[in-house]
């Protein structure tokens, strides 16, 4: 396909697409899917090799949110039966990044509930990151506490933080329909925030929320301009209690065409599959690793993932090598902390709408756009519970 031989000309010279190209690659059809993957994995040989990087989550304070964000477990209502807790201690937190890092992960992504964080908050996260780093040499991490104030930035970096995740999640357009206690402008304003104080920027997006192509286009877009290190792609787990737990729009080739148009529209950055990749990729889980060169390992926030083993031996299984903590992630214009262009030059947990198909009768596979909520599990072990992590 033309338009596919462009997109890899473009990814390799870091240009970015245009939006009628990016739109193209979602509008692909099955067939070509195939072709879709070969063409992004170009791409993403190209600036990562067969590297994927793996990183931990440590859900630090769970549940009990005031924001209203309608995707999300934790929000001000929700009725979904997850953990609900306080603020880990340091060394409890330290005990539960120190499984990842067992498992392989390089990064550890620090995660508190909540709008943001009291001065209070980024003393309490300032010691859990010294705790951290004091027990594994090498180690990144990447905190995630909501909306920054200024000066907390600079004050996380100066206490160890290595990079500060905060998704834009959709496009600014729908962004109202979706959270009402925060704007989408607010979301900007902390990722530029936590650019200026030296921190590695790290957002992303959730797909499945009945969004566009065109609205994941231009949160796509968003992103690009932002020029983030690092890119997670989320897709919508659907957790019964909240606003959006009937919104399954996925199947694992739409989240695959998902992960090509982020590839080709950013193609010299950390692009992450996070949550939902178990409950929509499914067992085209390995497909998805020439898209992307970065996965969290274990289990997410509120909700359980893929055995820790599994995820090594699928990396294994797929002719990919897990990044170790001595080599750098990102290529070298971009690891130097210069040449950010942008997109004028060269860069949560939560997905398109699929046709209706017959439903399956008895005895028949299930239809891959139906609801799979015995997919979507409950986090009940790991931080906040006696029961040991999965990683």
């Amino acid at each position: 396909m033309d338009l596919l031989n462009t997109l890899v000309d473009k990814g390799l010279r870091r240009e970015l697409p245009t939006r009628e190209e990016a739109l193209a690659v979602l509008a692909t059809s099955d067939d070509d899917l195939l072709d879709v993957v070969a063409a992004a994995g170009k791409v993403r040989r190209h600036w990562f090799g067969r590297r994927v990087k793996l990183n931990y989550l440590v859900n630090l304070k769970s549940g009990l949110c005031p924001e209203d964000c309608s995707y999300c477990s934790q929000r001000l209502g929700s009725e979904a039966g997850i953990l609900k807790y306080t603020w880990l201690k340091p060394d409890e937190a330290s005990a539960a990044a120190a499984a990842g890092l067992a498992g392989g992960a390089k990064r550890v992504c620090l995660v508190a509930s909540g709008r943001g964080p009291t001065d209070r908050d980024v003393d309490r996260v300032s010691q859990t990151i010294k705790a951290i780093k004091d027990e594994n040499e090498g180690v990144e991490v990447c905190a995630c506490l909501g909306l920054l104030s200024d000066g907390q930035a600079e004050r996380l970096r100066e206490a160890g933080a290595d990079a500060y995740n905060h998704n834009l999640n959709t496009s600014e357009s729908t962004y109202g329909d979706i959270t009402t206690t925060h704007t989408y402008a607010d979301r900007v304003d902390t990722v530029r925030k936590a650019h200026a104080a030296g921190l590695s920027p790290c957002s992303g997006l959730i797909a499945g929320m009945g969004e566009s192509d065109e609205d994941l286009v231009d949160v796509v877009f968003s992103l690009r301009e932002l020029d983030p290190d690092s890119v997670p792609v989320n897709f919508l787990i659907p957790f019964e209690g909240t606003p959006l737990a009937k919104e399954w729009n996925l199947t694992p080739q739409r989240c695959l065409r998902i992960l090509a148009m982020v590839r080709f529209v950013c193609p010299d950055v950390e692009v992450r599959i996070a949550g939902g990749r178990e409950v929509h990729l499914r067992t085209m889980q390995p497909l998805a690793l020439h898209l992307a060169n970065s996965i969290f390992l274990g289990d997410y926030l509120t909700s359980e993932g893929q055995a820790g083993k599994a995820d090594l031996e699928m990396i294994a299984d797929a002719g990919f090598e897990v990044e170790g903590a001595e080599q750098v992630t990102l290529p070298e214009h971009r690891a130097g902390g210069g040449c950010h262009e942008g997109a004028a030059g060269g860069c949560h947990e939560g997905a398109g709408v699929c046709g209706t198909a017959p439903a399956a009768s008895a005895g028949e596979p299930v239809a891959a756009h139906e609801p799979r909520t015995d997919l979507v599990a409950v986090r009940r072990r790991g931080a906040g519970t006696d029961l040991a992590p999965n990683a």
